[in-house]
């Protein structure tokens, strides 16, 4: 909310205006602005008012230092544009490039890679670790930057048109300057699952301990599992499965894959104890990864297309969650899989508006499905702190059970002169499929808006996630069982028009009060109410 944080709608450094809080972490927190002065959108990270230490400070500096130096190297390393002390607050922040795309965790949620798509990006991981471990120039000398924290939810994979996938290293954090004075931390820093056995120490480390890293997280990439099992979460667990623990193999996981041995080796030399046993450096895995890449360059397209799969098939619960080492058996991001879908064949490319449940084997997915132009669909998406959002279903018993399912979204970016964008369906409650919807709204408390761009239907291009509140529910789940027992004394047409005339009543004055409400931080206003039949007509009950 606006009223919140102190940093929204401000303008920073005389240029860039502050937009809306996009991630957080102990470090700090990232917000999406816009430079006022070149029209583009940015991402500015502040350091946390709870690290403000010179410690924490010198070590934030080198953080957007390092990004800085190797983003002009390197396109797979996130890039770093500017630095500054915010004089109101008193707080250190950087400027870097605004990146839109899914974590490498989130695409492992889905399921593993196909081998195809796993080289492609464990490809460019790799490029960008061998640039970091290169080093930067530091006081007129070459210093190695060892990242530290390599695992899925710091890379970032965005779609691309020449690439199929662009990817991204980011978070460097708790990467560390490699010297010949440097001892040992003494302390461990990073992730459990995804540690060395020299990280876990606290010894001097190389980029040898990335490698063991990228070892880990590459058969994840493959298998969706971690190739060791450790007796808990802890770090004891941890620490004894890296340094006592046998890696598995790919083959004895996942034996579907058919890895090449060449790989399999790849990944068990990655993953050996002793630092002198794995490879030298990321050049050396990067050249193998070459090899089996060009192998199978002509099978990536097929590899980009295994998601369209899951558009059409259910998807079961994930593997392992975002972090492997802290949490499993996270249930799948469905807005994800909203993403995921196409554009039926057997519907017109047009503006039309329909209802569709979204099978997946965890639960049925509520969806209303709206074809809007592009341009619209980016200001809604672009502008979204300024949605407002309308929800409500009118219903009526006779002649014929029928409901009307409404959405409206006005944004005063772009509806403010034409008004808002009405979305409708109508649910006849004597037929599985609307009946199905309703439970599932009546249950749920939610559902997805998919809006598909009438000039690229091929994929959802945003989705929404409306709540109904619980009265609202509640009766949804009344209709159902009422209509179970209504008989039909006359056509659905007829109900239709009723309900489309008690519509229009209602428009005017819902237009207005969703006009009235500018507060950009109500995204979600519910402005609905509950509609009930009295003879054939809907009348409102609240």
């Amino acid at each position: 909310m606006a009223d919140s944080d102190p940093y929204i709608d401000r303008l920073l450094d005389n240029r860039y205006e502050i937009k809306e809080l996009i991630g957080k972490g102990a470090m700090g927190r990232v917000y999406m602005a816009k430079h006022t002065l070149l029209e583009g959108q940015v991402a500015i990270k502040f350091l946390s008012n709870t690290l403000l230490t010179q410690k924490m400070k010198d070590r934030f500096f080198q953080e957007a230092r390092t990004c800085a130096q190797l983003g002009q190297k390197t396109i797979h390393i996130v890039r770093v544009t500017d630095f500054g002390i915010d004089v109101n607050q008193d707080v250190p922040f950087y400027v870097m490039e605004y990146l839109q795309g899914d974590s490498l965790a989130e695409v492992l949620q889905l399921q593993p890679l196909a081998l195809p798509r796993f080289l492609g990006i464990a490809r460019q991981i790799c490029l960008g670790l061998k640039y970091a471990h290169e080093g930067i120039e530091v006081d007129g000398k070459i210093c190695p930057i060892i990242h530290r924290d390599v695992k899925p939810s710091n890379i970032l994979v965005m779609p691309d048109e020449t690439m199929g996938d662009l990817v991204k290293v980011l978070d460097f954090g708790i990467s560390q300057l490699q010297s010949e004075d440097h001892e040992g931390t003494k302390t461990f820093m990073g992730t459990l699952a995804y540690a060395s056995p020299e990280q876990m120490e606290g010894k001097e480390i190389d980029p040898r301990s990335d490698l063991y890293s990228f070892g880990i997280m590459m058969f994840q990439m493959l298998t969706g599992k971690l190739p060791l099992s450790p007796e808990s979460h802890s770090f004891g667990g941890w620490y004894k499965a890296h340094h006592f623990q046998t890696a598995t193999r790919v083959d004895l996981v996942a034996p579907q894959i058919k890895a090449p041995k060449i790989l399999d080796s790849l990944l068990m030399a990655c993953l050996e104890k002793e630092p002198s046993k794995r490879p030298s450096n990321a050049a050396e895995v990067l050249e193998e990864l070459e090899k089996l890449d060009e192998r199978f360059r002509q099978g990536r397209q097929l590899g980009h297309r295994i998601k369209d799969v899951l558009a059409k098939k259910p998807v079961g619960r994930a593997v392992r969650g975002t972090e492997p080492g802290e949490t499993s058996d996270q249930p799948v991001n469905y807005e994800k899989l909203c993403y995921l879908q196409s554009w039926p064949k057997d519907k017109p490319v047009a503006r039309i508006t329909f209802p569709q449940v979204i099978p997946t084997s965890q639960a049925q997915l509520a969806s209303l499905w709206a074809m809007l132009s592009k341009a619209e669909i980016d200001e809604i998406r672009t502008h979204r702190l300024y949605n407002r959002v309308y929800r409500n279903f009118l219903c009526t018993m006779s002649p014929h059970p029928i409901v009307l399912w409404l959405t409206a979204i006005y944004n005063q970016r772009c509806h403010q002169d034409s008004g808002p964008r009405w979305l409708y369906a109508f649910l006849d409650l004597k037929t599985t499929q609307s009946i199905e919807l309703l439970q599932i709204l009546g249950t749920q408390a939610e559902y997805r808006l998919l809006m598909f761009a009438l000039e690229e239907p091929q994929r959802c291009a945003y989705v929404l996630s409306p709540k109904v509140n619980d009265l609202l529910s509640k009766q949804l789940r009344q209709w159902v069982m009422t209509a179970r027992n209504q008989p039909s004394v006359g056509s659905a047409s007829m109900s239709k028009d009723l309900l489309r005339s008690e519509f229009h009543k209602l428009k005017p004055k819902i237009q207005q009060r969703m006009a009235v409400h500018q507060d950009p931080g109500a995204t979600d206003l519910t402005f609905g109410s509950i509609r009930m039949p009295t003879s054939n007509h809907p009348t409102e009950q609240g």
